[in-house]
């Protein structure tokens, strides 16, 4: 993801020493043993359910977690790079992706690379596994205290996430060992109500009210509306863990946020950011995110400036011009918009109306409050617009937009596959491009163990210039050249279906 403006550009890369001095150094034990001297563990463990950091709400020593890969990442040496680049800019980066021994959750394939010039170290995190979620059953009041002695029981399910860091990695790297945490808390707290015939009015298996279940059965409430209210609160909670972390150690940086779920049948795709997901089947291609940014939540935006007009300090306006107003558009009738308009309208220019716009630009150039260019994520609780003490969390969500997917309903071909990048992906090529190289890889590969991890260096390949094989310059016909980090997880859907199978 681009920098915010008002943070160093790409063409001033970070020192690697000042890097390594703010995420790398050492941390006091706090009492500790020295193998926990560097602070809580920074990648996700093999199964996500292992041990984790304190639970998210529950504040421990403030510690900053080192900077590191995912841990399922095992790096191997590339493959070996073609002769030098004339131009050190255009020179693609190596792409690492994880051993073959260590196979991720239903086979995924997984690839990233650093693009960006402003530092050594990749921006972007990823995190998968197992989660394990505490199940105990319910019975009558009088059982209750009887109940507490029974065996617990597990609901499983599997997470892939990947988190695009900007200001740098600090926020990625937190909520990679984080957000799953945060999840695992939240579904623990309803998993009864997931599992129940309809979920009931009173978690407690209490009724009030006779008609309770018919209410619940008015309102239309499934177990995969609990599921989806439980990604909601546990994004927001790893948000506010975050801030506090972040408080505690002086560090600062947001991230946005990808994530699929699958529990009980389903998969949950949830989006906070401008990173994507779609879902490429033989019969078609269909999108599982949309891209929240300053442009495409104008509106929400705009709204909350009405509402509280103080957050912009009577330095910016709210309302939305084709163009930044200039002293000559004084008293003349120009094209607007407001947050309670989908079309344009006319208004008369006045004074207010030369302020910076509260949403400028278009397309990947548009940015709120002339700082940031996109309008969910995590983190970014100190950003200020440069040289002012406004603040930019306030017009930040942490709440994602959930996608539900029901594989119970479906019939996956080996084929069909979810494919969740950053946006250093989606600059380059469109979903069709992805879906076309997708079918195309993977019809010529079908008995290769690896396909999976190899269309995710593929895509990547074509994100540097990479075609049929050989290098390409930027500046050679239409190809296009990322210059972001990029991430990207293959999910094959028909490996989950076999394995239910075999099972």
């Amino acid at each position: 993801m681009r920098a915010p403006r008002g943070l160093p550009p790409a063409s001033a890369p970070m020192s690697t020493e000042w890097f390594r001095r703010r995420f790398l150094h050492r941390v006091p034990s706090w009492g500790r043993g020295p193998s926990e001297a560097l602070g809580w563990r920074a990648g996700l463990e093999d199964a996500v359910g292992s041990p984790e950091p304190p639970a998210c709400g529950r504040a421990g020593p403030a510690s900053p977690l080192p900077y590191r890969r995912p841990k399922f990442l095992r790096v191997v040496a590339p493959a070996p790079r073609p002769h030098p680049y004339p131009d050190p800019q255009s020179r693609p980066r190596p792409v690492y992706s994880p051993a073959p021994d260590r196979p991720l959750p239903w086979n995924a394939g997984y690839a990233e690379v650093i693009n960006a010039e402003k530092s050594e170290f990749n921006e972007d995190q990823a995190a998968c596994g197992h989660l394990s979620i505490k199940h105990r059953e319910l019975g009558d009041d009088e059982d209750q205290e009887w109940m507490i002695l029974c065996q617990e029981e597990y609901v499983t399910g599997c997470y892939w996430a990947l988190f695009d860091g900007h200001g740098g990695p600090a926020a990625a790297v937190m909520a990679s060992n984080i957000l799953h945490g945060c999840l695992r808390a939240k579904l623990e707290d309803i998993v009864e109500g997931i599992l129940a015939p309809q979920p009931p009015m009173h978690l407690s298996g209490c009724r009030i009210c006779p008609s309770d279940p018919l209410f619940v059965e008015e309102k239309g409430i499934q177990a995969q509306d609990l599921v989806i209210g439980a990604i909601e609160k546990a994004f927001q909670e790893c948000d506010t863990v975050i801030g506090q972390k972040m408080t505690a150690t002086g560090q600062s940086g947001g991230c946005t946020a990808l994530a699929v779920l699958y529990l009980e049948g389903k998969l949950y795709v949830a989006n906070a950011g401008d990173s994507r997901a779609i879902l490429v089947q033989r019969k078609g291609t269909r999108a599982l995110s949309s891209e929240f940014t300053p442009e495409t939540e104008r509106r929400r935006i705009q709204h909350l400036a009405f509402t509280h007009p103080r957050l912009l300090a009577n330095e910016f306006t709210r309302l939305e011009f084709p163009r930044r107003l200039r002293s000559e558009d004084l008293g003349q009738k120009v094209l607007f918009r407001d947050y309670n308009m989908n079309g344009w309208g006319y208004k008369q220019v006045e004074k207010s109306d030369l302020k910076y716009p509260l949403v400028h630009g278009q397309g990947k150039q548009a940015r709120l409050l002339g700082t940031l260019a996109v309008s969910r994520g995590l983190g970014d609780h100190h950003l200020k617009v440069l040289d002012s003490d406004i603040h930019i969390k306030p017009f930040l969500l942490s709440i994602p937009e959930v996608t539900v997917i029901d594989l119970e309903q479906q019939e996956p071909e080996e084929e069909d596959v979810i494919i969740m990048a950053t946006d250093g992906l989606w600059d380059v090529l469109a979903n069709e491009q992805v879906a076309q190289l997708t079918h195309t890889f993977l019809q010529n590969n079908r008995h290769d163990p690896n396909r999976f991890s190899e269309l995710a260096k593929l895509l990547i390949h074509r994100t540097q210039g990479r075609e049929e094989g050989t290098w390409q310059q930027s500046s050679v016909g239409d190809v296009l050249v990322s210059y972001d980090d990029v991430s990207v997880f293959v999910i094959p859907l028909y490996h989950k279906k076999q394995k239910s199978r075999d099972s």
